[in-house]
């Protein structure tokens, strides 16, 4: 597992309190949903499974990493991001694909010579990685 996400001080203040505003607004949002859909239990218990394909896809090893870097790197090629992570060939591959068929990153492939592939993140995978933020950030501070 990744070492845990470094703020200065200030800059952890300044997380928090936005990360709590957010929270604040979800929380709002979900307990007016409830209220004038009149979700049941069950219905709330089936609706969070429907999500767990996207979790499942999302705490794979590797993906958020993947994710991560491509928000770091903006585009970067299959070569330095194996580097970059130090993850063999066909794991990157894999992950690669899998991200891509869910939507999360493209896949550019420019040709050569030299050919050349490149990997960014769509604005879902984007909005996937800040959402994840606050979640990695809570859950390591516990």
């Amino acid at each position: 597992m990744s070492a845990p996400l470094t703020l200065s001080a200030e800059f952890r203040k300044i997380v928090e309190s936005q990360m709590n505003q957010v929270l604040r607004g979800v929380e709002a949002t979900f307990n007016q949903i409830i209220e004038k859909q009149k979700i049941t239990p069950k219905e709330l218990k089936d609706e969070i499974e429907s999500l767990q394909e996207t979790f499942n896809i999302l705490f794979q090893k590797w993906g958020l990493e993947i994710l991560y870097t491509l928000i770091l790197k903006d585009s970067i090629g299959f070569g330095e991001l194996k580097k970059t992570l130090g993850v063999n060939s066909r794991t990157l591959s894999d992950k690669l694909k899998m991200l891509q068929n869910h939507g999360y990153i493209t896949r550019n492939v420019t040709v050569g010579p030299p050919l050349r592939v490149e990997y960014s993140l769509t604005s879902k995978g984007k909005d996937t990685v800040l959402l994840a933020v606050p979640l990695l950030y809570y859950s390591s501070s516990a």
